[in-house]
């Protein structure tokens, strides 16, 4: 899918002391699009906007950047757009088109609804219609079949193309914006952009149920990447940053308003298939990571290593035990940590090479990650940080990071400045703060059951360790109960089966069962190398009896760990890979678990003889 990639946030910030930094922001950025102008004012990029057209690299400025925005603000005035009215955008590969549109819709007040280029044509309509969305603007073929077959069902004025020179092309739209005697109304409105208005309403991925929409204010966001360069606290603009995740995502998309603030360069992955070809081009210094995306690299790096041979196998597995015992702080001592400059020089120089290797630290977001994965590239000198939050968060709440003795492995780190977090009785974590959203857009019902007493309920369970910080135990919805009481946390057993190498991904079942049991997607591309090896032939990856030993062999390795009740007792191999394509996944690659149950209930029926 992809050779090496990864990670997200490192900071950037400029030339003046952090002190006036902070002051300056505070006073100066209180809006989304104040971003784009802090940065064109206090250190303009030649490159703010990096994208490839015809195998060239190719920029707009920071300057550019703006003035782009104001002509969409423009076209939009031209076509009769007001505050408070939704614009829908959908993009299937990011892009700066995407930047321009957005800025161009915040700063008249007017509001962004970003959507997956992955949902149905039933989904579309759904969510034009219940967000209110007067225009969209769409990239791809698919897509715009997909919505213009629904728009006679919405109250969609107009689709516009982004990749086409029609009528309803992207220049043509532009053009509506050209004459710039309406900037002076632009310039009223920016004025008139409150922090608190509503900037964005994002539909959940909906990996239960029916998509919320999410409402985010300006101040929500802004705040949220104010007290995350607080946290990082790093000097230097220019820096360059990979735009890969989908934007319509949180993360992915405060990440950009961020790196408008710090003064980096975005650039944008032609494809996630080109992610690892783009990043050794870019050698970038930051990037956003999902644990689904570090556990490929990890995965393809260590299946190259094992088709060393002699000494440097050898050396290349030493390297790797030792970064899997890696402490931060060198709570290792000074025997191990000679042995890890040994490593990095030998071993893992190659890894961040293969990173572009200029990469400073990754962070990881969206879902829980492996440990072990962040022990190792940390070790490797590409420090992982693992944050914690949600949409409806803003998506940030805990972040961890070296300074301060502020990372520890195993958890999501400290909640960020001005974020409170306590642990109700049931184990749920509760938040508050500015980070917590407005509400759900038309949903005051599930507004009333989310916030209680400005506390966010999040439906993850955790807990808080002595020293403040914040460990994810498992999903609060996704915890199920066996037909013998027993309470079966599947997260964890999960992330503890995806260690396995033939193990791609693995959903644990039993709810109301005798036993807990799982379904698993294998490693197809490993899995096959490790067939030809052995000299096995493996026509059906489900009845296969040599694979389903040695996947047998994996579980009773994980069920060591485990107490009796929550032991894997029965699996079932499902035949193709999970995508978000398949509808298997989300687009941030987390596992949809009603549709990976409907897909293959016979399976299910088969483990439980149903």
């Amino acid at each position: 899918m992809l050779s090496i990639i990864i990670g997200f946030r490192n900071e950037a910030y400029f030339f003046l002391s952090c002190c006036h930094i902070r002051t300056f922001m505070k006073d100066k950025i209180t809006r989304i699009f104040d971003c784009i102008q802090y940065q064109n004012n206090n250190f303009p990029q030649k490159k703010s906007l990096v994208y490839k057209e015809n195998d060239i690299w190719k920029s707009y400025t920071s300057q550019d950047f703006i003035n782009i925005s104001d002509q969409v603000s423009r076209a939009l005035l031209t076509l009769g757009i007001k505050a408070n009215d939704k614009i829908a955008i959908i993009v299937p590969v990011n892009q700066p088109k995407w930047h321009f549109l957005d800025i161009g819709i915040l700063q008249i007040g007017a509001q962004n609804v970003p959507l997956y280029a992955t949902l149905s044509e039933k989904d579309y309509q759904y969510v034009l219609n219940h967000s209110d969305s007067k225009y969209c603007f769409i990239a791809g073929d698919d897509i715009f079949e997909k919505v213009k077959a629904v728009q006679g069902k919405t109250q969609l004025k107009e689709v516009f193309r982004l990749d086409d020179d029609s009528k309803i092309g992207w220049n043509s739209f532009l053009d509506l914006g050209r004459d710039e005697s309406s900037q002076v109304r632009v310039e009223e409105l920016k004025k008139s952009v409150s922090p608190k208005d509503i900037a964005t309403i994002i539909y959940t991925s909906g990996t239960t149920g029916t998509p919320k929409g999410v409402m985010l204010s300006h101040e929500n966001i802004v705040q949220n990447i104010k007290v995350t360069a607080d946290r990082l606290d790093i000097q230097g603009s220019g820096k360059r940053t990979i735009s890969y995740l989908p934007v319509s995502h949180v993360f992915e998309r405060v990440s950009g308003y961020y790196s408008q603030m710090m003064g980096f360069s975005t650039y944008f992955a032609e494809s996630i298939e080109l992610l690892g070809d783009n990043i050794r081009e870019v050698k970038p210094n930051m990037m956003a990571v999902v644990p689904r995306l570090l556990e490929k690299i990890f995965d393809k790096i260590v299946d190259k290593g094992s088709k060393l041979n002699g000494l440097k196998k050898k050396l290349f597995f030493w390297a790797l035990a030792l970064g899997e015992r890696y402490e931060p702080y060198k709570k290792n001592g000074v025997w191990y940590h000679f042995q890890l400059k040994i490593a990095r020089k030998l071993i893992f120089s190659k890894w961040q090479e293969a990173l572009g290797n200029n990469l400073e630290f990754m962070i990881s977001g969206s879902a829980p990650l492996q440990p072990r994965l962040i022990k190792v590239f940390t070790a490797a000198g590409i420090p992982v940080y693992e944050g914690y939050g949600m949409t409806e968060s803003s998506p940030g709440a805990t972040l961890n990071d070296l300074r301060n003795n502020s990372l520890k492995i195993g958890t999501v780190g400290k909640p960020l400045k001005g974020v409170e977090i306590k642990i109700a009785d049931d184990g749920e974590i509760l938040m508050k703060g500015h980070c917590v959203m407005q509400g759900y857009y038309k949903r005051e019902d599930l507004t009333a059951e989310t916030i209680k007493d400005g506390y966010l309920h999040s439906g993850d369970i955790g807990e808080i360790d002595s020293e403040g910080f914040l460990k994810i135990t498992d999903r609060k919805k996704e915890i199920f109960k066996t037909s013998g009481g027993k309470y079966i946390a599947p997260t964890v057993i999960e992330t503890e089966l995806k260690k396995s190498r033939f193990i791609d991904q693995v959903m644990v079942i039993g709810e109301a069962q005798k036993m807990p049991a799982a379904l698993i997607q294998i490693n197809f591309e490993y899995i096959n190398e490790w067939a030809k090896r052995k000299g096995y032939k493996i026509d059906n990856v489900q009845d296969n009896q040599k694979l389903r030993q040695r996947i047998q062999k994996e579980i009773d390795t994980c069920n060591k760990s485990f107490g009796n009740w929550e032991q894997i007792k029965e699996f079932q191999i499902t035949g193709e890979e999970w995508t978000a394509t398949s509808g298997h996944l989300t687009p941030t690659l987390k596992m949809k678990r009603k549709v990976i149950l409907e897909k293959h209930k016979n399976l299910y029926n088969k483990i439980y003889n149903l």
